[in-house]
């Protein structure tokens, strides 16, 4: 009897490890994007989520800004075993910001504004939702303008002296018409001048759920549709919407999780 049940526990294991390629490479922090390539046509998840996986394997994760201590991450290859990764997710502090002299409106909206915010929130959390199949994320990031960095991820925001949600992205303060870029391939599926909180607003699709954000532009230079390199205009520094001077607000999602552009990139370079 015991000799028949080590044969099926055997058997068991064999059919749940690793039977195909499994490689994984990022920044495994609260904010980061991790890159892998695995075999094509395995089925990936990260926890409940599914994962897109491009024809040549590669696929891309990421983990919010207040991600828990682990996340499991499990493939189905195609020759039918599987293997289960845990990762292990470093946790971050984050600062307290205090931005004051923006319009009361800005702050505390009245109805007629909140009915608006509900709306353009609802168009781009359907840009956040797109899976695009081609893997543009991983031609590699560049900054989108050169300047001082006055807003940092994660950090808790005091408007007004009253609380509001964290920053979610990077704030470069840069002139006003100083050119702003895509820092990676994209499509343009937002190209929009004003918008309440960001004013100008482009959102680039860089596929496999991974989106960008690029706010408070006085110029737009792009429009829906249009396809863009590395490098390639999409604007002017401005300070439309919500703004007390001239920046860029610069934000990059995979799906609803909220990522922080400075892990993609190296140190400014000077301006």
């Amino acid at each position: 009897m015991i000799r028949v049940l080590i044969a099926v526990l055997a058997i068991f294991v064999t059919a749940e490890s690793s039977a195909g390629t499994l490689e994984i490479d990022g920044n495994f922090v609260q904010g980061g994007m991790a890159q892998g390539r695995t075999d094509p046509g395995a089925e990936v998840r990260l926890g409940k989520q599914t994962v897109r996986v491009a024809p040549d394997g590669r696929f891309v994760i990421g983990f919010g800004r207040d991600h828990g201590p682990a996340a499991e991450l499990t493939v189905r290859y195609p020759g039918g075993g599987s293997e289960k990764r845990a990762l292990s997710i470093k946790p971050r502090e984050y600062r307290i910001q205090r931005i004051d002299g923006l319009p009361k409106r800005k702050v505390t909206p009245n109805q007629t504004d909140l009915k608006r915010i509900r709306a353009e929130n609802k168009r781009i959390a359907e840009v956040r939702a797109l899976d695009t199949p081609e893997a543009l994320f991983a031609s590699g990031w560049r900054w989108p303008t050169l300047g001082r960095i006055s807003g940092v991820y994660g950090s808790q925001r005091i408007l007004n002296g009253e609380p509001r949600r964290p920053h979610y992205g990077i704030d470069i303060a840069a002139p006003a018409g100083d050119p702003v870029v895509a820092p990676a391939p994209g499509i343009v599926r937002m190209a929009e001048r004003d918008l309440f909180f960001t004013g100008g607003t482009v959102m680039l699709d860089h596929g496999h759920g991974v989106t960008s954000v690029y706010s408070h532009l006085k110029d737009v230079t792009v429009k829906v549709g249009d396809r863009v390199g590395g490098g390639d205009s999409i604007g002017t520094v401005g300070s439309t919407g919500r703004s007390t001077g001239p920046h860029l607000d610069w934000r990059i999602n995979w799906f609803k999780e909220r990522l922080d552009p400075s892990l993609l990139v190296g140190p400014m370079p000077s301006s």
